[in-house]
């Protein structure tokens, strides 16, 4: 569940001098507690559900929360216009006792009402932690403590169904290796006189770019450094590219109708949600800094928007061999 924009946290937190990192994989669905002796613990956690932007790189913890209330954003409004304003602390509040706000806009590190999505890809781009975990990590952490997010494995598991709340201590090998260079263990080694000979399979090239015919048009800002930077370009172009290449290999004119139309619904949440996470405020596009920013978290947007319309694509195939189409 995405954090919302909230008043000034409630009590005083001391900026952190040193000490505790946080570093989070995306690849294990784990948070990565490392405490000022060195010692690591991990926890398991929610991350974005599929179509949801994920921040990757490094950020800090803003702002603590204890019995935070939760606000829904504008966005999660208008997608179920049910939402409340606010609910209030209690049993019922999506972002349970305990908040991490970090740098990134509307993401924390937070509890759950709903401990079984731990583990899993549930969240509207938070990391959601069970609520012994978060205590937890709460109680290491101050204002100013490092986070890490990365794609990659950092050498942890991830269940198939959310660990026990209690944290588990990594290996001795891992402890001494700093979150940000950890690394799964090396298989064991199989003589090559023993393995038959496989021809390795070709890697598929990537999707074929296909240009954004609004770009002509587009003034948004954070739209429009997407038509105008190259690398984001591309990136917003494979996607499309993907799309394209999947609809034109549809032949029954109503089912590719249909999977165009769940494609083009699919694209215009992607925009609402970037347009959230990634603002820019018109008139500041110009400001190196802001430009950076919007830069990084379009990049991100997009390599995850790449891997969902893969997904997306994935699931629809099935779906028509299901209805007994080709």
């Amino acid at each position: 569940m995405g954090a919302a924009a909230s008043p000034p946290m409630e009590g005083t937190v001391e900026e952190a001098t040193g000490g505790p990192t946080i570093a989070i994989s995306l690849a294990d669905r784990r948070l990565y507690l490392t405490g000022s002796d060195g010692n690591v613990r991990s926890f398991p956690v929610a991350i974005g559900r599929p179509g949801v932007p994920i921040p990757v790189g490094d950020s800090t913890i803003l702002r603590k929360r204890r019995d935070p209330t939760w606000r829904p954003t504008a966005h999660q409004r208008r997608d179920k216009p049910s939402l409340p304003r606010a609910v209030p602390p209690g049993p019922n509040n999506p972002l349970g006792k305990f908040a991490l706000d970090l740098g990134w806009p509307a993401i924390a590190i937070h509890g759950t009402n709903e401990p079984d999505s731990v583990g899993r890809r549930a969240s509207g781009g938070c990391f959601r932690m069970l609520p012994a975990d978060i205590e937890t990590v709460f109680a290491a952490t101050e204002v100013g403590t490092p986070v890490r997010v990365v794609r990659d494995s950092l050498g942890g598991s991830m269940p198939e169904r959310p660990a026990p709340p209690q944290a588990r201590t990594l290996p001795a090998a891992v402890k001494a290796v700093p979150p940000s260079v950890v690394r799964p263990q090396p298989a064991a080694v199989v003589p090559a006189s023993t393995m038959p000979a496989v021809p390795a399979p070709e890697p598929e090239p990537p999707p074929a770019p296909v240009a954004d015919p609004r770009c002509a048009t587009v003034t948004a800002p954070s739209r429009r450094m997407i038509c105008d930077v190259p690398a984001l370009t591309l990136l917003d172009g494979r996607a499309r590219g993907a799309q394209e290449r999947f609809l034109t290999g549809i032949a029954d004119p109503a089912a590719r109708a249909a999977a165009s139309y769940d494609l083009i619904q699919d694209e215009r949440r992607f925009h609402e949600r970037v347009a959230a996470l990634c603002w820019i405020r018109a008139g500041t596009e110009g400001d190196p800094a802001v430009a950076a920013a919007a830069r990084s978290c379009l990049t991100t947007a997009l390599e995850r928007r790449l891997a969902d319309v893969a997904e997306r694509i994935a699931g629809l195939r099935r779906g028509m061999r299901l209805a007994g189409q080709p």
